[in-house]
């Protein structure tokens, strides 16, 4: 049996539903059940599996990220129990704008997505992750905003020779707002530069330090790092350095400012000069030695290319193939190219499919939307005539038997109403969302297709990176995955086949 025959399905999205439905809301009709029963529905024709219902029924929108079902759902996202949440609208995952960049970052942040029916957002399709980039944008320039406001007092208070907050540099202290000699620390900084300079060596003068029982303020033993940090520091030849590193978003690491930022005061030296730089003379040097540059990638797909053993695909030195080490599977580099373009072409499969195709999925949508017109009417007409019937019972013009005859067939009526009203929202929001999907998956291919070859390999890779999640190679085909896109196969069939949007 060949391998493709006993390779498990891929296990199906789980999504989360989230209802808050306000008691005006209610009053006007929206019951929380009618909005899990439309998320339900949407879950099923997406073939998706809701694992979490997060009920905030009742409660103002005003705030609720620190709402307990909130905290549920951030953690089940994390974990990653769900990798989707199902809501109605915007307004109903948070009234708050803080707070709705700070729902959509978390998601971004853990790869999940954000499905908002009546918006028609859905972000694991190429449409819906607009809605990622304009609220992360907005964040980001808030965040921007903040961190100007805060740049610029810090500028400030550096230059005054304030402290920003952060520890003195071993060996001072603060002192008044200034920076002064410690007592007891200096002399261990300044052994530091006396033990380098004869030794030259960062590990023996770390081992001296330690075996003589001098410890960090914090009472942990040296370490290397700690002794190349403090030698490297120009505070100890009397220039107190700041405002010169701040935190990379991304990395969540301390990076150098620009030099044109950083701000320098004069204080009290513990080594003159010449100490100083000529143990900064000796660091560089080993630094320079040790330093080797990075190889950067240069084959196009290195990064996401796979056998189908599971293992990654690699280019040796001097070789035209992209080759697997376990089981020596291999393809040629030009080769694999050319069936990634040709998979972009698939998705500009025609102009007139297309524009069929679209045409299609509006007619099958102003439809549904007519029908559910037409079921809404016929539930608050079979309300009103329920209402009707109790009356009469209630003053007694009806008895037991004939209240029965009327009532039950009505009521049956209208939870079967109720039922299909979720279900017929649900095709409506499939609907616009994948006809959303797929004209701009058809738009954006054919700008791709088309400039392909006039991009350099840089513009290449980067496209690559952003576009393509997986490619597999097997022994004699080949599958590309792509970031939140259906296949190519999926979508041209659907074009040239019309896709039943009429689900019964």
């Amino acid at each position: 049996m060949n391998s493709k025959d006993i390779r498990p399905k891929p296990e199906a999205k789980a999504v989360g539903i989230w209802i808050r439905v306000s008691t005006e809301d209610q009053a006007k009709g929206e019951s929380p059940e009618h909005h899990l029963e439309r998320g339900k529905a949407y879950a099923l024709a997406k073939g998706w599996v809701v694992k979490e219902v997060y009920d905030l029924a009742g409660i103002s929108g005003k705030s609720v990220i620190e709402h307990r079902e909130a905290v549920r759902m951030f953690a089940d996202i994390k974990r990653g129990h769900i990798t989707g949440l199902i809501f109605s609208k915007l307004a109903r995952l948070a009234r708050n704008t803080r707070e709705l960049l700070d729902f959509s970052d978390h998601f971004r942040i853990h790869n999940a997505d954000l499905i908002s029916l009546q918006d028609c957002i859905d972000t694991s399709t190429p449409s819906g992750r607009m809605f990622f980039t304009f609220q992360a944008a907005q964040a980001q320039w808030e965040r921007e905003e903040t961190v100007d406001r805060v740049r610029a007092s810090v500028a400030i208070r550096a230059k005054l020779g304030n402290p920003l907050g952060g520890p003195a540099s071993f060996g001072y202290q603060w002192k008044d707002r200034k920076l002064v000699v410690d007592p007891k620390e200096a002399p261990i900084r300044k052994l530091m530069y006396e033990l380098f300079l004869k030794h030259r060596r960062k590990k023996t003068v770390v081992r001296l330090l330690n075996e003589a029982g001098h410890r960090t303020r914090k009472g942990a033993l040296f370490t290397s790092k700690t002794v190349t940090r403090l030698l490297q520091d120009p505070t100890a030849k009397g220039i107190q350095r700041s405002n010169y590193t701040t935190r990379d978003e991304k990395s969540k690491r301390c990076v150098a400012k620009p030099e044109t930022e950083w701000v320098f005061n004069q204080v009290e030296p513990l080594v003159t000069p010449e100490v100083w730089e000529e143990c900064n003379r000796l660091i560089d040097q080993s630094l320079s030695r040790q330093r080797r540059p990075a190889k950067k990638p240069v084959h196009l797909f290195a990064s996401v290319t796979y056998c189908e053993c599971g293992e990654r695909l690699h280019v040796p030195s001097n070789s035209p193939k992209y080759v697997c080490k376990a089981c020596k599977n291999k393809i040629p580099v030009a080769d694999l190219e050319l069936i990634f373009v040709e998979e972009i072409k698939a998705y500009s499969f025609s102009p007139k499919q297309i524009a069929a195709y679209l045409a299609k999925a509006d007619k099958a949508a102003q439809e549904r939307e007519d029908l559910l017109v037409v079921q809404q009417g016929e539930l608050q007409k079979l309300k009103r005539e329920i209402a009707r019937v109790y009356e009469l019972y209630q003053n007694e013009q009806l008895d037991a038997d004939g209240f029965g005859g009327f009532y039950k067939p009505l009521e049956e009526r209208r939870r079967q109403l109720e039922h299909d009203i979720p279900r017929i929202q649900a095709e409506i929001d499939v609907t616009k969302i994948d006809k959303l999907s797929a004209e701009e998956v058809a738009t954006e291919a054919v700008s791709l297709h088309k400039n392909w070859p006039i991009l350099n390999s840089d513009e290449r890779r980067q496209i690559v990176e952003t576009i393509v999640e997986r490619i597999v190679v097997g022994k004699g085909e080949v599958t590309l995955t792509f970031c939140y896109l259906p296949t190519s196969k999926e979508l041209a069939e659907r074009w040239r086949k019309g896709w039943d949007l009429n689900p019964r």
